[in-house]
């Protein structure tokens, strides 16, 4: 019981539906950024988002299209940075919020000299950042893995542990993924990982249920009960 209470942790979160809603900003941003791009029209209603990397939905979306990957890969510098100033013009304290007990949370983390709190993300850095600046989330966040490092999310978990070095020397056993997708909880599983997945956003929990995560929760407001399974 006292390893288990003095063990180093360090707890990746992602962000969208887990952390904060954005109101739809970024899907809209996204939606301009490829119309100004790659004069892309289609609707993206029809698209589930979650759990995928940036990188990842850009080649989805305009694939699907019939896009070459050369053609999208050629234009990507000019979409990103659209993109983030799409973003930029969109957000607000009105359009994006932090989630019920995302604050409360985050806060009580924060205060346990153990834990090391970061992002693991499909957003790609900047947008992540633009996305936590109106509920006041940054601060909490040092650093991260983004789907700027890896448009692949399995491999952002190793990312976090390299830059987390300098803390800790983490491993895959140390490290808690908190996430509201599938790919949240896949994401963790070659890594030993612990994963804590969260019903707050746009997958049932059902769905996360069956992806055995090691804890399941329908939100962050109880923090007393995931702090206990961060251990």
């Amino acid at each position: 019981m006292g390893d288990k209470a003095t063990a180093k942790k360090l707890i990746l979160f992602d962000i969208d539906g887990t952390l904060i809603t954005d109101s739809g900003a970024s899907r809209e941003a996204f939606a301009e950024a490829l119309r100004e791009t790659y004069e892309f029209t289609n609707p993206l209603d029809s698209y589930d988002f979650s759990g995928q990397t940036d990188p990842q939905i850009a080649h989805m979306v305009l694939g699907d299209a019939g896009f070459a990957v050369n053609e999208i890969d050629d234009k990507l510098p000019r979409f990103w940075s659209l993109y983030l100033t799409e973003m930029s013009r969109r957000v607000s304290p009105e359009r994006v919020r932090a989630l019920a007990g995302a604050h409360h949370l985050l806060s009580r983390l924060r205060r346990v000299p153990r834990f090391t709190l970061a992002l693991l993300t499909g957003n790609i850095e900047q947008g992540a950042r633009i996305k936590l600046a109106p509920p006041d989330l940054n601060g909490f966040f040092a650093f991260g893995a983004f789907g700027s490092d890896s448009a692949r999310r399995e491999e952002l978990a190793p990312v976090a542990c390299r830059r987390a070095a300098a803390i800790h020397h983490f491993q895959g056993s140390d490290v808690v993924i908190i996430g509201d997708s599938i790919f949240d909880v896949r994401c963790g599983v070659p890594h030993g990982a612990t994963t804590i997945a969260v019903a707050s956003g746009r997958t049932s929990l059902a769905t996360l249920e069956a992806e055995n995560p090691s804890f399941l929760f329908t939100s962050l407001e109880d923090s007393d009960a995931i702090i206990e399974a961060i251990g």
